[in-house]
This record gives C-alpha cells, structure tokens and sequence, in this order.
C-alpha cells in the first residue's frame, strides 16, 4: 500500500463502525498477510461477504468506505446474496462514489478532499479530470440517485437508510 493512502487505523475504525451501524454493516479485521474474505481487487482492498465488512491494518479507508457504499446502495435481492462482487450498474456505482465522499466527513482526521486525492491516486478516471472535480461538477446523477433513494436528505445529509 502506498504511503499516499490512509489506512483503516483503530481509530478510524471506531469511527467506521460508528457510522456504519446504522445500516448494519458489521466491520471484521482481518490479521496481516491474511487474504482479505470477499475482496473483489485482492491484496489490501476492503471485501464484502453479507453484512459484514472486512479490512486489515492496511487497508486504504477509502476502500473500505467504497465497499461499505455498495452495500448501503444496491438493493435488498442482491444484498441478500452478496459476496465479493457488489455488481450493480453505472448510475448506482456513481451514487457509491458521490456517498463516499459525504461519509468521509464524517470520519474524524479524514475528510471528502482527502479521500478524493486517494480515490484519483487509486486510479478512478472521471470526466473532468478528478474525483473532487466530478463531485464537485458533474455528479448532478448520482446525487439525484441519492435522493431518490431516500439514502440522503436534500441537505446532502446521510439517512441511515438503505436503499429499499
């Protein structure tokens, strides 16, 4: 893992199990040298298997934050089947990435610039040049997507909610 990426500390991982509970996402660490159960890149990158979330020491927080996302935005019949690949189509990967962003605020010494920085270094290619300059300009989709959802509020707060 780069030096350039923030990974899930203990106490981000307070923060995230914090924040995620809410929608019942548990978060499991996982040893290091340990392969990551339900990992869809492998090597570091957060995995998904039901509920629960599963991260190591060095696990970038924007990955595991990516993943945590993907569950709160598919729906219930995939949910109920979920492990490893998320699946899902553009405009729900979209919404993924604009919720990431408003729920990194939300972790104490992290915040959306940073993940963003992380997510344009991890290598996700937006339109406009960079994931701040999506979020920031072209992300009108994913945050009506949101909306619709009911997954946010029309003040860009989180609900608590899943996607139904």
């Amino acid at each position: 893992m780069s030096s350039a990426v923030t990974p899930c500390t203990p106490e981000h991982l307070n923060s995230l199990r914090k924040l995620l509970q809410a929608y019942g996402i548990q978060i499991e660490q996982v040893a290091d040298g340990i392969d990551i159960p339900g990992s869809y890149w492998g090597e570091s990158e957060a995995g998904l298997v039901g509920n629960t979330l599963f991260v190591r020491a060095d696990t970038p927080l924007h990955s595991a934050l990516h993943e945590a996302c993907h569950y709160i935005c598919m729906n219930d019949e995939r949910r109920a089947r979920l492990h490893t690949d998320a699946g899902g189509d553009i405009p729900e990967e979209n919404a993924v990435c604009y919720l990431q962003g408003l729920l990194a605020d939300n972790i104490p010494g992290y915040d959306r610039v940073s993940l963003f920085q992380e997510m344009d270094r991890w290598g996700y290619s937006f339109r406009l040049g960079s994931a701040q300059a999506w979020f920031e300009r072209d992300a009108s989709d994913a945050l009506g997507w949101l909306l619709n959802q009911r997954i946010i509020d029309h003040a860009q707060r989180p609900t608590g909610q899943l996607r139904r």
